[in-house]
Formats: structure tokens, sequence, C-alpha cells
């Protein structure tokens, strides 16, 4: 057994190479369509997959992303339209191995079928019932609105992508109840049905060694991290411990 840290950086990056290599993904790309909705940890997955079919010069990461939180020291902290809409960069859509610029999810959605993918994050993960819920700002219920009819209405795949620093413990349900109650403030929550997919999965699906979270914290830029314990045959650990060497010191995210 081996021990590794990786800060949230670090996970989105493992998470997004391992995304490129999942078997739904890599029928999508070939035979269907891909839609991989903008988010911080997407845009990772974004990049691997643009680099995997040579398309990586036409992506921009920066402004990949509709709401993101920020510490209380800067401005517009919480959830929301923290950028210049007119630099937001748009979902990426991918058919057919081909990526089409300048398309979203709201676009695209209504001639999704069986077969195709859309990639959505996440802002809270529970690990033990491997489910997945969303801060909601937009009325409407935003992307993940106009994803789940297509999901729930024609079986397109919904993958979860989501950094074990995103854990919690109560039940999501009930979590929504209480943000989703009239008279309460800030963002609503929607617990959703798709594929969870952390950094334990990502270590699983590359290496073939299972990971476990056995600890988390720390500071002056580990800030988030998580403590993994890594097991497998000698030579899964081997390469699960390349696999880290080469993501581990992925830069942090900077808005």
């Amino acid at each position: 057994m081996k021990q590794f840290v990786l800060t949230p950086a670090a996970g989105k990056r493992l998470i997004g190479k391992a995304i490129a290599k999942h078997a739904a993904v890599v029928k999508a790309l070939k035979k269907g369509t891909l839609v991989i909705v903008a988010g911080t940890t997407n845009g990772y997955a974004a990049e691997e997959i643009l680099k995997q079919l040579g398309q990586l010069q036409a992506f921009q990461r920066d402004n990949f992303y509709r709401g993101i939180i920020l510490p209380p020291n800067r401005p517009k902290s919480a959830i929301g339209r923290s950028y210049n809409e007119s630099n937001f960069f748009g979902d990426v859509v991918i058919e057919h191995g081909v990526f089409q610029k300048g398309k979203t999810i709201f676009g695209v959605v209504d001639d999704l079928k069986e077969g195709d993918v859309i990639l959505k994050g996440a802002n809270a993960v529970d690990l033990i019932q491997r489910r997945a819920a969303i801060l909601i700002g937009a009325p409407k219920a935003g992307t993940i609105g106009a994803a789940l009819p297509a999901v729930v209405g024609r079986r397109v795949k919904l993958i979860i992508p989501v950094g074990l620093e995103k854990r919690v413990n109560e039940n999501l349900d009930e979590l929504a109840a209480k943000m989703n109650a009239p008279g309460a403030q800030g963002p609503r929550l929607m617990p959703v049905p798709g594929e969870i997919f952390t950094e334990l999965d990502a270590i699983e699906l590359l290496t073939g060694a299972a990971a476990s979270l056995i600890a988390a914290g720390g500071v002056s830029g580990a800030e988030g991290s998580v403590w993994l314990a890594v097991s497998g045959k000698p030579a899964q650990e081997k390469a699960a411990e390349a696999l880290i060497k080469s993501i581990v010191n992925e830069p942090a995210f900077n808005f």
C-alpha cells in the first residue's frame, strides 16, 4: 500500500485524465455526441479529451465556468455569475470526434440520444451513497435543468466528475429540502442521478489499483487536499505512483 497527497488542482487534473479514457466517453467520441458542460473540473477533462483528439488549440480553459465559489476576501465570493459573460467560452460539444466551437448544452440537448454523454460537475458528493448534488442559482435550474430531460427521457448518460473536497455527510435529499424551502436564502440544491467520478475512480480506471480517502486538509496551498491510500498488485501500485507523480505539481486554479 502506498500513500499520496493530492491538492484540489491535482485532483482535477487526475479526474480529467481518467475521464478521457472512460469507456462511455470514448464511445461517444467515436459514434455520438459528448457535451462537456462548463465548470472548473470539467475544464481539465475538456483539455485532456481535446488533446487526445488533436484539437486542444481550439479550447480555452479561462472562463470555462458559469459560477464559482471564491474566498470571502475576493469580490462576489458566493457562487454566481462572477465573470464577464462576453468572455464566456461556451460548453465543449464534440460530435463524432469533432469539436463544435461556440455551442452550448442549451442548443444541442434536444438532439441528444442514447449513447451520447453529458459531463456535468457538482458541488456536493456523498461518497457512501454514490450521489451528487448541484447548487442552483438560475430560476430554471441552469444547465442541469436542461440536461435532465435528456438523461431521464432519452437515456443520455450523465457522468459527474467531482473532487473529493466536495464530500458531504448528510442526506442530500434532506439538505435539498432545507435549501429549497420557501423563505430560505442563497442558492438552491438539486440532487441528481448520474455516475459519480472522483479521484478514487480515476486511479482505479487508469491503474487498476484501489484507492481510499484516509485523511484530508492542509495549509499554505494544501488547503482542501486529500490523503489517499492506494493498494493493488505491485505493478498497479507502481503505475499509480507514476501517475500521481505526473500530476502532483498541477498549479492551483487561477481566477
